[in-house]
């Protein structure tokens, strides 16, 4: 084998193959000729990645390596490590781009010969996009021979996959590979929210044409942006800088009509633009840091609205952004909800409120963006200038909480959130629309001169109420004049100013009670009848173990597979919610457990008694984590027959255990009586009684809980007068 040879973990052999991980397990007990490992450490050994692929191939395992694949692995593996085989990759990638005549002239030669006339190659061609080597703070720099001997095979191959899917796609393709296998060392923003934050940007009479990331990051923002005619980065991190900038340099046009300035370095404590005036920045800063230059920079003339406390860095990031801007241009920054709200920040809140610099605060979903716990806000600010008038109003809008409609059945109860399933469509329509409503509004005034401009009393703000754009959005969005909000603690959490309307206003709330009518009726006439009782009865047993060993089930489990299918959790079959979950999009290709009608879904802990049966509507979803599937034969076993008897306390309490923690269930200690299929669906129809007055019950309950929440909510804001 020879040295510096690239390799490869248990997981990317998984994925070489088409498996998963415990496949790979099994093949190094059951061969004897599986390769030994090189290196890694005894619970996570590495192997050398030559050496598996024959081994593949001699198994039958693998007819070819996939092309994609097998540029990962020797990235993965570089002896120097992924990172600096990924910039080695972007700068070859660029100039493959920009001259795929000079990349063949150059591959055309060997390895030893190709690194040495590679390195004066990308010198020029960095040189061509980010200035000369000696500029301060250039992100990228060309490697040297030494260097980029180790990286040839992975740059022919890289260049071989450009040929196929293009230079851009490529590094695009190794890049989100490298953040997806380290989550934990990169803060990314989200495409959905990048989208939304350009767009907020670009939304007026004269789009951002020169645009500013002062913490770019992986430079998601400035990807972006559309149509820019100057892209201005700057991040602290050597390595991820230098990643950043090819990044941008693949994404912009080749001809480089696009400016492209990447920079090195602190940006609050070296700033590496200081003149810079732009027409937009876009900015999603860290978050909490406590050393982020306060004792340096005290007299620092950025600080025009306050100087931030130690507490405050995200209001430095703020004033650094309006510090780079022209007069009338755009901000968008990513702020934690206590920027808001802190007391220690409030004299600045006022100042950026009372002199039109602050223009709208934008609550998010939870999952929008790390932390993905908490719901983050976005700021939008403008530059004040001679020319421009503050605006008497500040835009509040609230995506924090989405809005559930009563009548759509048990769905509505299903969690509409969360970093898997936010529907960045509707957040982005809700977001742009109130904006650009607030802007024509503004433009209008601006043009008009109306009364009461730049005192929040007449004038426009006495047109937010009900008949105002604005105002068509109920707890969503709300103009709120400034002088509202310049009390002692200048709160500007969204949520505090725009309480939610009463289940949708008066007309849902009617709505709503007539549903609840309707269903109450529902379950009167589903009542179960009287009972006459008799004596136990003493059937003849079975269990479940012993129906899957006679074929009569099948039983499986659920929680693994890929794809774009929705998932049925455990949280569904509790609450009798549609699917809710879903599938990773990338990993080994596993077939997920899909559900079928007739299927009984059963979970595995909390030793509750619930089994759902599988309808059409639900059908075609993955079976989820902690569920068990029985899968009935039709000509032996009637569903609801199954999933009735499975329901019984005796019959679970026998086939639970305990755990330190939980309550297991074994589905296949459960007991069934032996009786005739007649007989069974005689039952089976009692169950499916008994189950839809349960789903009665259950809409009743939510729908009741609706409607006594907007009555208080309704009396409480006015809408609903006391009658």
């Amino acid at each position: 084998m020879p040295e510096n040879s690239t390799e490869v973990t248990a997981a990317g052999i998984a994925r070489l193959a088409g498996v998963g991980r415990a496949a790979v397990s099994n093949w190094r007990r059951r061969h004897a000729d599986f390769p030994k490992p090189v290196g890694g450490t005894e619970t996570s050994p590495s192997f050398a990645l030559p050496e598996v692929e024959q081994w593949l191939r001699d198994q039958g395992k693998l007819a070819e390596v996939p092309l994609r694949e097998r540029v990962w692995q020797q990235l993965a593996g570089h002896p120097a490590g992924a990172v600096p085989a990924l910039v080695h990759t972007g700068c070859a990638l660029l100039l493959l781009r920009n001259s795929s005549t000079a990349w063949r002239e150059i591959t055309a030669v060997s390895d030893e010969a190709m690194a040495g006339v590679l390195s004066l190659a990308l010198d020029d061609v960095l040189t061509a996009r980010f200035g000369p080597a000696a500029e301060p703070g250039r992100a990228v720099h060309a490697p040297g021979r030494a260097e980029l001997l180790p990286s040839v095979p992975l740059l022919r191959g890289a260049a071989e996959l450009a040929a196929e899917t293009g230079a851009r796609q490529t590094f695009e393709f190794l890049l989100g590979r490298q953040l997806d296998a380290n989550p934990r060392q990169y803060t990314l923003t989200p495409p959905g929210l990048a989208e939304l934050m350009a767009a907020l940007v670009d939304t007026g009479k004269q789009p951002a044409r020169t645009v500013l990331d002062p913490a770019a990051g992986t430079g998601a923002l400035l990807c972006a942006v559309g149509r820019p005619t100057a892209l201005y980065a700057q991040e602290a991190a050597p390595d991820l800088a230098a990643l950043t900038a090819l990044r941008l340099a693949l994404h912009t046009d080749p001809d480089n009509s696009c400016a492209l300035a990447a920079r090195t370095g602190d940006t609050l404590r070296a700033d590496a633009f200081p003149q810079l005036a732009a027409d937009a920045v876009l900015c999603h800063p860290p978050f909490n840091e406590r050393n982020w230059g306060h004792d340096e920079l005290a007299y620092d003339p950025r600080w025009e609205y306050g100087f931030p406390a130690r507490t405050e860095s995200e209001l430095a990031w703020v004033q650094h952004a309006l510090a780079h801007l022209r007069e009338g241009g755009t901000a968008v920054l990513l702020m934690p909800p206590a920027a808001a709200s802190r007391r220690s920040g409030r004299r600045i809140r006022a100042d950026l409120l009372r002199r039109g610099a602050l223009r709208a605060v934008i609550a998010l979903p939870a999952g929008a963006a790390p932390p993905y716990g908490i719901p983050l806000h976005l700021w939008v600010l403008r530059k004040p200038g001679s020319g421009l008038r503050p605006s008497p109003e500040l835009l509040l809008v609230d995506t924090a909480e989405p809005a559930e409609s009563p009548s759509a059945g048990p769905a509505a109860a299903a969690p509409a959130g969360g970093r898997d399933r936010l529907d960045w469509q509707a957040v982005r329509s809700a977001v742009l629309d109130a904006w650009q409503s607030f802007e024509d509004e503004d433009e209008d005034e601006g043009e008009g001169e109306g009364e009461g401009a730049g005192t929040g009393t007449p004038g426009r703000a006495d047109r937010t109420g009900p008949g105002h754009p604005l105002g068509a959005r109920p707890g969503v969005s709300r103009a709120v004049p400034v002088i509202e909000l310049l009390d002692d603690d200048v709160d500007l959490a969204p949520a505090r100013h725009l309480p939610p309307a009463a289940a949708g206003g008066p007309a849902e709330l009617i709505r709503v009670r007539e549903r609840l009518t309707e269903t109450l009726g529902l379950t009167g006439t589903l009542t179960p009848p009287a009972v006459t009782l008799s004596d136990p009865a003493h059937w003849p047993l079975t269990t479940v173990g012993e129906l899957a060993r006679a074929g009569a089930l099948q039983l499986r489990t659920g929680g693994s597979g890929t794809g774009p299918v929705p998932v049925l959790t455990e949280h569904d079959v509790l609450g009798s919610t549609a699917p809710s979950g879903s599938l990773p999009v990338d990993g080994p290709p596993e077939e997920p457990v899909l559900v079928e009608p007739g299927d009984v879904v059963v979970p595995v802990l909390g030793g509750g008694s619930v089994a759902r049966v599988i309808d059409d509507a639900t059908a075609g979803a993955a079976l989820g984590r902690n569920l068990q599937l029985l899968r009935p034969d039709p000509a032996a076993l009637d569903p609801w027959f199954l999933a009735g008897f499975l329901r019984g306390t005796a019959n679970n309490r026998q086939a639970s255990s305990y755990a330190s923690t939980a309550t297991r269930l074994d589905a296949r200690r459960l007991q069934l009586p032996r009786l005739p299929l007649a007989e069974q669906r005689r039952y089976g129809e009692r169950f499916r009684a008994l189950a839809a007055f349960e789903d009665a019950l259950r809409l009743a309950g939510r729908l009741g809980g609706q409607l006594v929440q907007g009555m208080y909510d309704g009396l409480t804001d006015g809408t609903v007068p006391p009658k």
